[in-house]
């Protein structure tokens, strides 16, 4: 046995530096597919049996689905299996942010092992919107150590947002996602047709999440916004010109910040915009306050510092106003004016943060920047401002 060296693969390497130490380097491959499949449950499409696993092995898929998609989607879905003749284990779960721990998990982990899941073999798929996609990925990281599983985001939010990433959460300790873990799913598998069922308030909810990535990200998705928020509103997303371009640039903007940094070693993230104040407030509104709603906020709190620091013009932060009109988003909420609130929220993202703010601000519309010397005074300012409907 050699003293010094032994054992190297492309996976990995073990070194021995003396009779007493060992050091292990290893790196894991992460591989998976976010995909748009128009018409996922028509009978007549293979595409999604294909996408599971559609091999003739293959004779049953476990699935988790959100209560109120079972509602509105059940029938179409077990009539999609009984058609391609493939044993359907349903678990069926009510969902909500109010919900989303580790009960629920353990819920799903029972499922698993009721219906004996094999380690690799089983497709385990989680249709639903975010809250579910994620204790779905999260219970699945936990059972046997990791098994594979599959995302099909029926919510505005899960579909640009909670679907394309590799996070997943529970809420814990009063906070928002507070207990996670990063296990990607196989593949991601979008379909902007449910997008049908959603209420308005909830589609609205979602579009926070693209007005943060248009604003520190993309200019042409913000103009996309700018022109078209109402119509998408008005027709959920189902037109055939402005709405697949815009989907897609999200879903790309998404994945080009986090495909770099999946597991968040550089923690100066521009994906989180409208996520340095959001966070507890948004867990000390619920269910007033819905994630996509918080984050618009949050979105305009920072516009507003970034006013402040010379970073965005007046005309710029009245087109952000102007745009979250159009989406039907909150433009006040009396936790973001209360700088006492804001300076505790702050703070506890810091720590997520290692210890500095790491704010992302917006260099112009479009175009994103950090910085870490946030004032008391500057804070108390934008709380006075945000107490305001509007500009």
């Amino acid at each position: 046995m050699n003293d010094r060296a032994y054992v190297g693969t492309s996976a990995g390497v073990l070194m021995r530096t003396d009779p007493r130490s060992w050091r292990v380097s290893a790196s894991q491959d992460v591989n998976y597919e976010v995909r748009q499949l128009d018409g996922l449950l028509d009978s007549s499409n293979r595409a999604f049996l294909d996408a599971c696993g559609g091999s003739e092995a293959v004779t049953r898929h476990i699935v988790v689905i959100d209560e109120r998609v079972d509602a509105l989607y059940g029938t179409q879905i077990r009539r999609y299996y009984d058609h391609h003749g493939i044993d359907l284990r349903a678990l069926v779960l009510p969902i909500s942010e109010e919900t989303k721990e580790m009960d629920a998990a353990m819920a799903i982990v029972r499922h698993l092992e009721a219906e004996g899941v094999l380690r690799r073999s089983d497709p385990l798929i989680g249709i639903g919107g975010g809250v579910l996609l994620d204790l779905v990925g999260f219970a699945a990281g936990l059972y046997r150590r990791g098994v594979p599983y599959i995302k099909v985001p029926t919510n505005a939010m899960a579909i640009w947002d909670a679907a394309v990433g590799v996070k997943t959460a529970v809420n814990a300790l009063g906070r928002r996602n507070r207990l996670g873990s990063y296990h990607a799913p196989s593949k991601a598998l979008l379909d902007r047709r449910f997008l049908r069922t959603v209420d308005r308030r909830h589609l609205s909810n979602g579009m926070g999440e693209l007005l943060k990535l248009a604003v520190i990200k993309d200019l042409r998705l913000f103009t996309l916004l700018e022109g078209h928020s109402q119509m998408l509103l008005e027709t959920a997303f189902q037109d055939d010109i402005v709405a697949p371009e815009v989907i897609s640039r999200a879903v790309h903007g998404m994945l080009e910040e986090l495909a770099p940094n999946l597991w968040e070693t550089t923690l100066e993230r521009s994906v989180d915009f409208g996520h340095s104040f959001a966070p507890l407030l948004e867990m000390r509104a619920l269910p007033e306050l819905l994630h996509g709603e918080a984050v618009a906020l949050d979105v305009l709190l920072s516009c507003r510092i970034a006013l402040r620091r010379g970073l965005l013009t007046r005309d710029e932060v009245n087109r952000v106003v102007s745009v979250m009109r159009a989406m039907e988003l909150p433009l006040s909420h009396r936790f973001f004016a209360d700088s006492e609130m804001l300076q505790e929220a702050l703070a506890d993202t810091m720590r997520h943060r290692d210890g500095l703010q790491r704010l992302p601000m917006p260099s112009g519309i479009g175009n994103c920047m950090f910085l870490s010397d946030l004032r008391l005074d500057e804070i108390q300012s934008v709380a006075r401002e945000m107490s305001d409907a509007g500009e």
